[in-house]
Formats: structure tokens, sequence, C-alpha cells
């Protein structure tokens, strides 16, 4: 069937007026969207307006599968959920003994009862089973040990409360990683949780992933919480924390520092440069113009 005269001529009206692509302009008309399924043609419309009405009829279709109106919203798994829900609830039960320990700046035993704490009851680890203390590392002793399946999955390296972490601690947990092949690094003194990203290679790397502070005024309390989630069992287990990583590595500024310096970009932004003031520079003296003026030395390798 065709469509009706009367609304085939205010389609094209409304395409006139707003364009081909302003579908929510004739939404109670779109029921007759599936009605130009016939082979017959509007002859009385004209070539043109008959052009202008499929584009609407597509359009419309288009628009209605792909509208994010109209989809149905992004929902997170239901093992995700109840992950960051119970982090949200939980966490903030420990702030206050957290303040107790720094007021009264606890030994490093004491912080330890704590993050035992934290990591069985918030994080979701069962304490006999999946952590393992003083774990031996060729005659030392990592804190603690996570394992997942009877696989240690991540070192955790406790500091007394009082003690702002440093690339003292991280060296230390760093060879542990190093030698018995774990990638994930657990940096912390209870308030503040650091977490490594441990690359193998000649030299080995170490990428930071996530820094919270739980005692820090930056945050939200939520914000805090969502961050700690992704060091919940669940999470661990489902490997989420090296898309994050991923995440975290593709923008890191020696990342972005090498993609600006990249010969492609360079010979663009030479181009651009040209266009937008008329100077003709080499794309070889822009990278080292960038690398003397722009770029930190430590990034411009």
């Amino acid at each position: 069937m065709t469509l009706p005269k009367r609304v085939a001529l205010a389609r094209v009206a409304c395409i006139r007026h707003f364009g081909a692509l302003a579908p929510f302009r004739w939404k109670r008309m779109s029921r007759y969207a599936n009605a130009w399924t016939s082979k017959r043609k509007n002859y009385w419309l004209g070539p043109c307006n008959r052009r202008r009405l499929r584009l609407a009829n597509r359009a419309i279709s288009c628009r209605s599968r792909i509208s994010p109106m109209d989809a149905p919203a992004h929902k997170s798994p239901k093992w995700e959920t109840d992950a960051r829900d119970h982090v949200r609830a939980g966490l903030r039960k420990y702030l206050k003994p957290m303040q107790d320990l720094l007021a009264r700046d606890a030994n490093e035993s004491d912080t330890r009862l704590l993050v035992n704490d934290i990591l069985s009851d918030l994080l979701g680890y069962d304490k006999y089973s999946e952590l393992t203390t003083e774990y031996m590392v060729r005659g030392e002793y990592a804190d603690y040990a996570i394992r997942i399946d009877q696989q240690t999955i991540a070192f955790v390296e406790v500091k007394r409360v009082a003690t702002q972490l440093n690339q003292k601690h991280l060296r230390q947990i760093e060879m542990y990683g190093v030698n018995e092949g774990v990638e994930w690094l657990i940096l912390t003194n209870a308030q503040s949780w650091q977490v490594y990203r441990l690359i193998p290679g000649m030299p080995v790397t170490i990428d930071l992933v996530l820094d919270v502070d739980l005692l820090g005024d930056g945050e939200t309390l939520t914000k805090k919480a969502d961050k700690l989630s992704y060091l919940h069992r669940e999470f661990m287990r489902r490997d989420v924390l090296d898309a994050v990583w991923k995440a975290v590595a593709a923008t890191a500024p020696k990342k972005l520092a090498e993609v600006v310096l990249s010969d492609s970009v360079l010979a663009e932004a030479s181009r651009e440069l040209r266009r937008q003031t008329g100077h003709r520079i080499d794309a070889a003296d822009l990278g080292r113009a960038l690398r003397d003026s722009v770029i930190r030395p430590e990034l411009a390798v």
C-alpha cells in the first residue's frame, strides 16, 4: 500500500523544514514508516520528493535502532553491581578505625590487622584459603599473597599507617613479583592503596594503575569505594583490572609523547602549522622543537 497523500505531503514539508534526520518531529507519524514497503511509487509527489520520502523512512528506521533515547540503558552484570554495592556500604565503617590508628601512630602489626579485615570482609577474599600471610619469596617474606583458584595473582605489602609510601617500598614488592612471576602488586598503609602492574621484560617496568587515599579530601567516598572495588575478589577473578591497566597505559604521558613525536603526527602537525601561520617547517625540525621546549625531557626518548 502507498502512504496517504496528506501524510506523505506532511512528511515532505517536515523534511524541507527540519531536514531528513529529524524523526522526532514526526514521532506521531512513525507508525506509517512500515507502510512504505510496496513496490508501487507515489508518482504524484514527483521524483525529488519521492527521494526525500524514502530517505525519511530510512532515517526513521535507522534512528529507531540506534538512538540512545530508545535503546535500553547498559546494565552492569549482577556480580559487578553486588560487589560495588558491598564495598560502598562497608567502606564507611573502616574509616573510624583507620583514623584511630593514624592518631596513635600504630605500628605495622596493628595496621596489618585492619588490612586483613579489609581484604577479607570488604574485598571478599576467604582469609583461610585465599590469603596467605608471610609468603616466602627466596628467603624474604611478602606480607600477603592473594590466591584465586590455587594461583597466586597478587602480592600485598603493608606499611605502618603513618608511613608515606615511596619508591623504596615499591622496589621491595617489585622483587617479590619478579621472582615469583606475579603481575599485580598492591602497596598499602591501610589508608592509601596503590596498585601496580608488573610488565616483564628487559628491563622490567612497573605501571601505576590505581591510587586511592581513603582518608583524603580530593574525592567523594563513593568514588573512592568504586576505585577500591577493582580489588574485590570478583573483579580480580575476571581480570577486570587488566582492562583498567590497558586504558591507563594507553593515555600515560610517555605513550602520549610517543604518539605526538611519531612521524605521521609530526607531518600532519607541520602541514597544519603552515596552514594557520604560513610558516613552513620540516617535520624533523618540528619534532626537535617539541622535544626542546614542550615535552619534558624524561618523556622525549
